[in-house]
């Protein structure tokens, strides 16, 4: 069963790793999402993208400040969530229905319904009858389908995803998209998601948080005042392009992006 949505907060987060290479990764991140949001976070590489998945997930705690899930101190791994990452990490000898159901075992679901809801999953992005075939025998973004599918067996109530679809060719990345788009209108699930493409972002998000260089640190929050269901046509509205142009703007601002030809429509 489904655990209840919560929302997450992160209160003046700041997180340091020492050892040889004394590295800042976060400084003093601050920013939140309720229940149901899909929240994208941009920025450079080594700017805390991914640590901030982590610090949600449970699997590392912060140097300072909190991270809060429905007012309480993240202080564990939390197994409630889903995850997602760059590779599909798929086990080679499991079919593509086992690797679905990896999860499904290891929260100890019970095995038949289990089973009828990774069949489901799998139909829902385009992978029914497929349920038999080995990683070897899917493209790239049929994996990545299934990591997704397995991500969301154990009907989290929030889904981390790092950068899932950056392997992806450009036609498959779009499909997925929209795959995934369509299959979380339908669950209410909370999604944080890590991704270096702008306009990915905005055509995904509710909400974009995008962030400074190392050590990151919040720029901007910016809501995406889209509608929703959202198709491939929504990326050629002005609204669309303004909104990636706004982020573009704040990389360059921070000299994270140069273009000596860029004019910006606010000129």
């Amino acid at each position: 069963m489904a655990s209840p949505p919560a929302s997450v907060v992160l209160d003046n987060v700041s997180m340091r790793f020492g050892g040889r290479a004394d590295v800042e990764a976060l400084r003093n991140v601050s920013f939140g999402f309720d229940a149901g949001q899909f929240v994208s976070i941009v920025g450079p590489s080594g700017c805390g993208k991914s640590t901030i998945l982590s610090l949600v997930a449970g699997l590392r705690m912060p140097s300072s400040g909190r991270v809060l899930r429905a007012g309480r101190p993240i202080t564990a791994p939390v197994t409630s969530a889903g995850m997602v990452f760059q590779k599909p990490v798929l086990l080679d000898w499991r079919t593509t229905l086992g690797n679905v159901m990896l999860s499904a075992e290891a929260h100890g679901m019970e095995r038949a319904s289990a089973e009828k809801r990774a069949r489901q999953l799998l139909a829902s992005v385009g992978l029914g009858g497929f349920e038999a075939a080995y990683p070897r025998e899917l493209s790239g973004g049929m994996q990545q389908r299934a990591s997704i599918c397995r991500g969301l067996i154990h009907e989290p109530d929030m889904l981390l995803m790092d950068e899932p679809f950056a392997a992806l060719d450009a036609i498959t990345r779009d499909q997925i998209s929209l795959d995934l788009g369509n299959m979380l209108l339908e669950r209410f699930v909370s999604v944080l998601f890590v991704t270096h493409s702008v306009p990915e972002a905005v055509f995904l998000s509710d909400k974009i948080v995008v962030m400074t260089g190392r050590p990151g640190q919040v720029q901007r929050i910016i809501d995406i005042d889209l509608s929703r269901p959202r198709n491939l046509h929504v990326r050629q509205t002005s609204k669309f392009g303004q909104y990636v142009e706004e982020i573009l703007e704040l990389f360059m601002a921070a000299g994270l992006l140069r273009d000596d030809n860029w004019q910006s429509k606010d000129k």
